[in-house]
């Protein structure tokens, strides 16, 4: 719904997200940047924490950065709801406006972030990879890939509040915890019944019992379409195990079935922030490389010494894949 009092809405909220009362880390990722564009504007951070028993997260959060933690416990809140918790929030921002509003992409933000603007009546910009603000008009610039990774569009919300987004986990850097932060935490009221829920969680399957999650891994051996076969891809694998990786590919590698989607990195994948990431036969087109801006040292490896990928990677090695593959297992054993 389109604004003209803007001076009611004041501060940069977070919404955090959980999984079984547990912050996930996009949280921290989200108040960093939160920090840096209240300190701009001259505002706060105020972060909304949701679970069952949470509290004790919620002194984290102040750690971290957050001037406010909003703390709303129930066991109707242990578990992600989108009745819930968009219920919960939106109430609560009847009355408390926000300039503002963070959300975590992640598998729950994606599916409040739209109940949210769709109840606020106000508009909200997905998957978010960069944040800037006007200080002079009090805009957030938003910037997402958009068409497919080909281009980033930047978008801004001049005319609704709150201004509101979802950010794409492992973009950015989690700020470091600060034991003896200001801030305050304030247990919170609300009218939450089961019958809002509509959902009932029943049972929690994991995807793949013997898989991974590449987004909290700390090496990354990734392949693409310069490894050539299925059986060439196969030995990173060999590679990943020796150096206490795990594996990653480009999107074409998922599309030919050489591995799940889960594992895929990039735009239309996961974003990572590994300590190390090894790009084997990766060219370096943008809605692969947005995908792993996070990561701390990327080496790549490919035989064209033109290849895009070198102009992100830290160190470069101009080298057919198997060769440097095989030397790379040979040292060692």
């Amino acid at each position: 719904m389109a604004v003209t009092n803007f001076d009611e809405y004041r501060d940069v909220f977070v919404v955090a997200d959980t999984i079984d009362d547990v912050v996930h880390p996009v949280t921290y990722e989200l108040i960093g940047q939160a920090r840096r564009i209240a300190k701009e504007l001259g505002q706060l951070v105020q972060v909304m924490l949701l679970g069952e028993h949470v509290q004790t997260e919620a002194e984290e959060l102040v750690a971290h950065g957050a001037d406010i933690v909003h703390v709303f416990e129930s066991p109707l809140l242990k578990y992600y709801t989108t009745d819930g918790y968009t219920k919960v929030l939106t109430d609560f921002f009847e009355d408390h406006k926000p300039n503002i509003l963070l959300i975590g992409a992640t598998n729950n933000g994606r599916d409040l972030a739209p109940r949210m603007s769709g109840r606020m009546q106000n508009g909200v910009v997905a998957d978010c990879t960069i944040l800037t603000v006007d200080t002079n008009e009090g805009l957030v610039e938003w910037t997402r890939p958009a068409l497919g990774g080909n281009i980033l569009a930047e978008i801004i919300s001049p005319n609704h509040r709150p201004q509101m987004g979802s950010v794409r986990p492992n973009v950015f850097k989690k700020p470091e915890r600060i034991a003896d932060s200001w801030g305050r935490i304030q247990i919170e009221q609300f009218d939450l019944k089961p019958e809002d829920i509509r959902m009932k969680r029943l049972d929690f399957i994991p995807f793949s019992k013997d898989g991974y999650n590449i987004q909290e891994a700390d090496i990354i051996v990734a392949g693409g379409r310069g490894m050539g076969s299925k059986e060439n891809f196969d030995k990173l694998y060999e590679l990943a195990d020796a150096i206490g990786g795990v594996v990653g590919a480009t999107r074409p590698l998922v599309e030919k079935g050489w591995i799940e989607l889960p594992y895929q990195v990039g735009q239309t994948g996961k974003t990572v922030s590994p300590k190390l990431y090894l790009a084997f036969g990766i060219s370096g087109a943008i809605q692969h490389v947005s995908g792993i801006s996070g990561a701390d040292t990327i080496v790549a490896i490919n035989n064209d010494p033109n290849a895009e990928i070198f102009q992100h990677a830290n160190y470069g090695i101009v080298g057919d894949c198997m060769e440097v593959l095989n030397d790379m297992l040979a040292h060692l054993k």
